[in-house]
């Protein structure tokens, strides 16, 4: 009888645990099937990013027969050659172009930087009456169209002999970009707890102090994020550009002006001209983007 109760329980034991190693195997290929999804699904945004932009530099690297040639091929099934970049930059106004989208993007960076900063620490520390409206006024700016602001700052910017300045543009720019740079840097800064800067101050920093080496160190990513949004947004900005200078036109604005009666290799090497620094800056500021959650939450 005992035995016959063994070799019962043996068998009920042993269905179980295949049981057990069938529902694992099951999960198992659940979770790769749900990884092998989740990789596709990135594969395909890559390649929807990156596919575009490998066209656009393969037209702007290779002879002008080749831009014209149909069907037309990609890197490195055709020729290299840079004389499609030497014809645009050779083009009239590309050079000063290039010069004045850099100045004008360097000067909204700081300024967007500087101001965005203290507006956004002020919004996650402090509380006063009208906060909540304050931040939802300055995120409606957005809401405007651009011609909006533009038309107006025409009229002011003639009367104040500043029209048709790089200077007058970077202020049209930092209009532009301040209100999201100033709810991205607000956000990171809420983020951080307040009690790491009361803890500061209990073991002996200034206000200041606790700022700068407990806080600042945890929001450099997020201050990045919105800075790589301020570049971005100011190089590639054309209305503005078009609309408040005339002879210090900026690179996106000249190429603008002369696309109707340009050829294709000029398009595409100035759409390849234009993706260039954005390209750049993201790159050497990527290392600040990939901590900026996980650096904060810590």
């Amino acid at each position: 009888m005992s035995t016959l109760t063994e070799t019962t329980s043996g068998k009920t034991a042993a269905q179980a645990s295949a049981e057990v190693r069938a529902i694992h195997r099951k999960m198992l290929r659940r979770q790769k099937i749900s990884k092998g999804f989740t990789y596709l699904v990135a594969i395909l945004i890559i390649l929807w990013i990156l596919v575009p932009i490998w066209f656009i530099a393969s037209m702007a690297l290779t002879t002008p027969q080749n831009v014209f040639a149909y069907p037309k091929g990609v890197l490195p099934f055709i020729e290299f050659s840079f004389e499609t970049m030497r014809f645009f930059l050779s083009s009239e106004g590309i050079i000063p172009g290039i010069i004045n989208s850099v100045t004008v993007a360097i000067i909204t960076l700081v300024l967007s930087t500087l101001i965005a900063a203290p507006a956004g620490y002020a919004l996650s520390r402090y509380i006063f009456r009208g906060r909540d409206t304050y931040r939802l006024s300055v995120l409606m700016v957005r809401a405007f169209p651009i011609v909006v602001l533009a038309i107006p700052l025409v009229v002011v910017f003639i009367n104040l002999g500043i029209f048709d300045s790089i200077y007058s543009l970077a202020l049209m720019h930092t209009a532009l970009t301040l209100p999201t740079t100033i709810l991205i840097i607000g956000s990171v800064f809420a983020s951080v707890p307040y009690e790491l800067e009361e803890a500061a101050k209990i073991f002996g920093c200034t206000p200041f102090q606790a700022f700068r080496q407990v806080v600042f160190p945890l929001v450099l990513p997020g201050i990045a994020a919105a800075a790589i949004f301020t570049f971005v947004m100011s190089w590639n900005e054309v209305f503005a550009a078009s609309v408040l200078t005339i002879q210090n036109r900026t690179l996106p604005a000249q190429v603008f002006n002369t696309l109707n009666q340009s050829s294709q290799a000029y398009q595409f090497a100035g759409a390849f001209f234009m993706l260039i620094p954005s390209m750049i800056f993201i790159f050497f500021i990527r290392r600040y983007l990939f901590n900026m959650w996980g650096q904060v939450t810590k």
